[in-house]
């Protein structure tokens, strides 16, 4: 099969960025008209997403173009956060049964993951906030979106960004989202006690998490109380067992760097990816750069990416599809085509 990414930027949302950047991506494969394309636009064409999904599609020569607008957007060149973007892959491949392991790919722009995605069909997505979505080159009025890719299969590599501090604790008290007392001690007390020396004073509140299980989402802590008591994102009940957690750059890029590396050497090389990344995750995260994109550009050098930042990264967990956020969500493709 044939596939390519390309980026394409301007000063203004006009739809024909959207048809530049899939022109860009047929040049670079090598193809006059493409099967299918995954288009992503940035926020500022959310008022008139469906002129740009039209010039893409006529750019492509097809109607199964999907995608979503998001905060941010990235290919394996580079990335754009801040000017009218639009980021396109376009790939050829014979159709065929879709594979019985790989995801729907989910794009929605709610504030929470749908009900009706979290059981059921395996899904792998992003989610942001007032997002416009699309597929079969039609833009949806329910702010979701959802496609298949037939002929090819997806491995599915996620990268939460999170070291754990210590063992996990017995909740002894809580009120709801009201954490008051772990492990014998206050919820603060608890959670300095297992900080670094160097952040006790001070905690980095947004990169701390905790974990009911590892592997699961990290809930956000929203507040530290005067009490002593943490406010958290997500109702917590006595009894349960919690993990401290913490985001760091450099631990983030050696989890993604292990992912990607393990998967790199199976016998077969992915022909193209998408990444789901955290809006807080990439440039933002890790000092005006993206490590996590250029893990992917040293573990998997000439293989095209399409990618995105948003607010909340789908992902199947354990028969369920889960809302991570601060992930990278890594998805290879290959042809099933042998």
């Amino acid at each position: 099969m044939k596939a390519a990414s390309a980026l394409v930027t301007g000063h203004t949302p006009e739809p024909e960025l959207a048809g530049a950047a899939v022109r860009a991506a047929l040049a670079e494969a090598g193809l006059e008209r493409a099967n299918n394309v995954i288009l992503f636009l940035s926020r500022d064409f959310s008022r008139n997403a469906q002129a740009a999904v039209l010039a893409a599609a006529r750019a492509a020569g097809c109607l199964s173009v999907g995608g979503c607008t998001a905060s941010g957007l990235f290919t394996e060149r580079g990335w754009q956060m801040d000017r009218p973007t639009a980021a396109a892959l376009v790939f050829t491949a014979p159709p065929r049964q879709l594979a019985p392991d790989s995801p729907l790919l989910s794009f929605s722009g709610h504030a929470r993951l749908p009900f009706e995605w979290q059981d059921g069909t395996r899904r792998a997505g992003l989610l942001d906030a007032d997002a416009a979505t699309w597929s079969h080159g039609r833009t949806t009025a329910s702010g979701c979106a959802e496609f298949s890719l037939p002929g090819l299969h997806a491995q599915v590599l996620r990268a939460d960004g999170l070291r754990l501090l210590a063992d996990a604790q017995l909740i002894d008290a809580c009120r709801t989202y009201e954490l008051s007392r772990v492990g014998g001690c206050s919820a603060v007390d608890s959670l300095r006690r297992a900080l670094p020396a160097e952040l006790r004073d001070d905690p980095p509140w947004h990169q701390i998490s905790l974990l009911r299980r590892p592997g699961e989402p990290g809930v956000a802590i929203l507040s530290a109380n005067a009490d002593g008591s943490l406010t958290l994102a997500e109702a917590m009940s006595e009894g349960g067992m919690i993990t401290w957690a913490i985001r760091q750059p450099l631990a983030a890029e050696q989890e993604i760097r292990q992912s990607l590396t393990a998967a790199a050497k199976r016998e077969k090389l992915p022909d193209f990816a998408l990444m789901f990344s955290c809006i807080g995750r990439g440039p933002l995260f890790y000092g005006n750069d993206d490590r996590d994109l250029q893990v992917f550009r040293e573990t998997f050098p000439g293989t095209p990416l399409l990618g995105v930042y948003g607010t909340g990264q789908i992902c199947p967990l354990v028969g369920r599809n889960r809302l991570f956020q601060n992930t990278a969500l890594t998805l290879l493709f290959e042809s099933l085509n042998v």
